[in-house]
């Protein structure tokens, strides 16, 4: 993929939103490669998954010939973007910001290519430029060239001033500072094109502005929808949060499960925005999975592809191996398949001593499967405690026989919430 072409494998994924014009930027891209730059500002010590279609989207550029610059904020970050947001942000202190920058900068390096070439990537971090400006040298070389009336026109700011908290001269100055930021990359390495999530067009179309204003030069703008979810719940957010980049936050098989869960009505579009497939075989696994939507295989494949972007394929294979755990019986699980399930889901170790020969009511509670003795009889009176997924009543006690590969017992009540019992 060359030239423009970008645009129209963008295009068929769905991923222009906004734009300073497709038929300018095709003419530029048709005339050679671009250097063209994403922001990510260190506002926690992990990116989540909603960053990766504007991390994904640095890197279909890349594979297209182009080169991309991966920019961590830490001076934006020092600030906190207003757009998306109905009351302030609460304002990182320097040692918060150096550990957040210094735990993104390796998520940020995962998925591009820096090896030296015609489309290496760089990682820059906007503090190295705009810490040394004087705040009266910033006022005069980047504030006399934007007028409050443009910025108050922009959404991000206007639907703050609208808010009951409204915006601190301290957030309404962010749209500056990133415009500066496109600035500084235009003279400096020669960047055209800053793209984005929607909720950015403000800010990005507000150094476009300043480089014409103040360099009499060109630049381009392209966003991306921002994903949601067919229920209308923000991208990568659960019942707990956010679905973290850092293993240390959501572990690949966490990070795995979430894919393998999503929507029927959403997967189609997970796998053209967050996959490096090509749009003919994503649409071909939409098509297959569509005869026997019950087995999941869209989900599936969607959970490796990027599972393996995130975390390589040696996680991407434990994850998937981990996950089958819970999709097939357990006695049909082999040892390395129990190995990994106790890395991921409630485990107790117990000398083998203590195990065999063990009450099962006694042990649902000190595995915390109930809350009590009582507790463990009624569920057990109700069908609802099982043994390697054979159901149990009362009175059973583990045997030699219920040890997998003479090691590990599955606990589980009620469909879902399971415990592995591993015996040392």
């Amino acid at each position: 993929m060359t030239g423009s072409e970008i645009l129209d494998d963008l295009q068929a994924r769905g991923l222009v939103q906004d734009h300073t014009g497709l038929a300018v930027l095709r003419a530029r891209l048709d005339e050679g490669p671009v250097t063209l730059y994403c922001g990510f500002d260190p506002t926690a010590d992990s990116l989540h998954i909603g960053n990766l279609v504007p991390l994904l989207l640095l890197r279909r550029f890349q594979d297209a010939g182009h080169r991309p610059v991966a920019l961590a904020g830490g001076a934006t970050g020092m600030i906190g973007d207003p757009g998306g947001r109905s009351e302030e942000r609460n304002l990182l202190d320097r040692a918060t910001l150096d550990r957040n920058v210094a735990a993104i900068k390796p998520q940020l390096e995962m998925l591009l290519d820096f090896e030296p070439g015609p489309a290496q990537a760089r990682l820059v971090d906007n503090r190295d430029w705009t810490e040394p400006i004087g705040v009266l040298a910033f006022l005069r070389d980047v504030g006399k060239h934007v007028t409050v009336n443009t910025m108050l026109a922009k959404e991000s700011v206007r639907s703050r001033i609208d808010s009951e908290h409204g915006i601190s001269f301290t957030e309404f100055s962010y749209m500056l500072l990133q415009a500066n930021d496109y600035w500084w990359l235009h003279e400096n390495l020669g960047c055209e094109l800053q793209v984005g999530g929607a909720d950015q067009w403000g800010n990005i179309t507000a150094g476009v502005d300043l480089i014409r204003r103040r360099s009499q030069a060109v630049a381009h703008a392209l966003t991306v929808p921002l994903v949601t979810r067919a229920d209308g719940a923000k991208f990568g957010k659960t019942a707990d949060g956010a679905v973290w980049l850092d293993a240390g936050r959501t572990s690949p098989y966490e990070f795995f499960q979430y894919f393998v869960n999503v929507d029927d009505r959403d997967v189609a579009r997970y796998l053209l925005q967050l996959t490096l497939l090509d749009v003919d075989e994503a649409l071909a696994v939409v098509a297959d999975h569509a005869g026997a939507p019950e087995q999941r295989r869209a989900q599936l494949r969607l959970a490796q592809e990027v599972t393996q972007l995130v975390h390589g394929a040696e996680a991407a294979g434990e994850a998937a191996a981990a996950s089958r755990g819970f999709t097939r019986r357990a006695e049909g699980l082999s040892a390395t398949d129990l190995e990994l399930l106790a890395a991921e889901i409630p485990t107790t170790v117990l000398p083998a001593t203590e195990l065999v020969g063990a009450e099962l009511v006694d042990l649902l509670v000190r595995t915390g499967l109930a809350s009590s003795k009582s507790d463990a009889r009624r569920t057990m009176a109700g069908g609802g405690v099982y043994v390697n997924d054979a159901q149990e009543l009362e009175g059973r006690v583990v045997g030699d026989g219920d040890l997998l590969h003479g090691r590990f017992v599955m606990l589980r009540r009620g469909k879902k919430t399971r415990h592995l019992v591993v015996a040392n």
